[in-house]
């Protein structure tokens, strides 16, 4: 997995990567520390509007930011989009009334819909090798899990010296650091797109999402997980304090089992994704999360609610991970961007329908109740799943273009049987009947 640190431009952008999540994880302390300053008991209202508004910034701008992306540099949009990003956190401190939260969160998240899934985008560009890529999706993964683990540690060292408006400096540091990385390496030139209205290209994604099974598939399946993983993220401080009596400290541990779960698996999958295929993974790991899920009342224990949390978490980064994979093999390179913030947006969609029903169930009814719910929700989509991505599915395709003439240039290439890796765009709008 660490082999692919030699490769320089991809060695930068994981650091920026490393630096940009560190500086994330302490904004994420120091706002709900804000929140309490400003809301006292009203807090968790105030961050959970904060998220609804963070998740609307997703899945609303994710694509138009894809397309301004395309007629951008790309070293320069990433740049700036950092900088805009520690632009905004830098007024954080200064914040008097719950309403410039909302207003700054809104702008923090815009300007994270337009970096994530353009920097997504780019990594296959660096290392265009699949085992390469495979490695580098991993060792992002194992980045992401370790930053939950240890930036509450890094936040908790901290604020045993200073207040913890402090912590947002340490969040500003992290994106120009992040900016800075990415000023100092070439990137690949992008692939030009044929020019297009800008509505098209804002939409261009969506639609290639929409016409490829494998993607629709994916796009199911991230309800599944979103599911399951609002379980975790919404209701574990209920679970632990008023389920189990315990405090604080096991609430941290039970986060810690989930993100140490999720670090076995990436460590594990490079080598099973060269024996195995990414589909029965994807749905293994879903269905790890929706099981352990379902099974969550049974857990009357805290071991037993660790170790049922980090099968989910287990399950979680399998389902995560290969994600790139499928994208990058569902894509012209011109279009990839497109189809990376495609995913950023609907991915998130499925998690702002989740959020909320894994709170209401809980409050309204019991945990027991909001755990089969959510569990139900995600049995129904992986049975979605796999009638929507098939189990017999090729990169190339042999298929027909009565539209096209015998000379043009499309038929003199693939003159033999017009087989090839098949894609979504101009020339193939329709996915062929296999």
């Amino acid at each position: 997995m660490l082999s692919v640190l030699a490769n320089r431009t991809f060695r930068h952008l994981f650091a920026a990567q490393v630096i940009a999540l560190v500086g994330t994880g302490l904004a994420t302390v120091a706002l709900g520390l804000l929140a309490w300053q400003l809301a006292g008991k009203n807090a968790g209202l105030v961050l959970g509007t904060a998220l609804a508004i963070k998740m609307i910034a997703y899945v609303t701008l994710a694509p138009i930011a894809a397309a301004l992306a395309e007629r951008l540099p790309r070293r320069a949009f990433l740049v700036t989009l950092d900088l805009i990003r520690a632009g905004v956190v830098l007024f954080l401190p200064f914040v008097t009334e719950v309403w410039q939260i909302y207003v700054l969160i809104f702008f923090l998240q815009a300007a994270s819909a337009g970096f994530t899934p353009a920097f997504q985008a780019t990594i296959p560009d660096v290392l265009p090798e699949e085992k390469d890529y495979t490695n580098a999706l991993s060792l992002l993964r194992l980045a992401e899990d370790l930053e939950q683990l240890l930036s509450p540690m890094l936040a908790a060292a901290f604020l045993t010296v200073v207040s913890f408006p402090v912590l947002f400096g340490g969040t500003v540091a992290g994106f120009v650091g992040s900016a800075f990385l990415v000023v100092t390496v070439t990137l690949p030139a992008r692939t030009v797109s044929e020019p297009g209205h800008f509505w098209a290209s804002t939409t261009k994604g969506i639609r290639i999402y929409l016409a490829t099974p494998r993607l629709r598939g994916l796009m199911v399946m991230e309800m599944a997980v979103a599911a399951a993983g609002a379980m975790i993220y919404v209701n574990t401080v209920v679970l632990v304090q008023a389920g189990l009596g315990l405090g604080a400290p096991q609430v941290a541990l039970a986060f810690a089992a989930f993100g140490a779960g999720s670090i076995v698996a990436a460590f594990l999958l490079p080598r099973i994704l060269e024996r195995i295929p990414d589909r029965p993974v994807m749905i293994t790991g879903a269905g790890l999360m929706v099981a352990g899920v379902a099974i969550t009342p049974l857990a009357t224990g805290l071991a037993g609610l660790l170790l049922l949390w980090a099968v989910i978490g287990f399950g979680f980064s399998f389902t995560q991970t290969p994600i790139g994979r499928i994208l990058n093999r569902s894509s012209r390179e011109e279009d990839r961007p497109a189809v990376f913030a495609a995913q950023f947006a609907l991915s998130h969609a499925a998690w702002l329908v989740t959020y909320p029903l894994a709170g209401w169930l809980g409050a309204a009814f019991s945990l027991t109740t909001a755990a089969l719910g959510l569990a139900a929700l995600g049995a129904v989509a992986m049975i979605a799943v796999i009638h929507l991505w098939p189990s017999h599915d090729p990169v190339e395709i042999v298929h027909d273009h009565p539209d096209l003439a015998p000379d043009h240039p499309h038929m003199r290439e693939h003159a033999v049987g017009n087989r090839h890796a098949l894609v979504i765009d101009g020339l193939h709008r329709r996915w062929p009947k296999l």
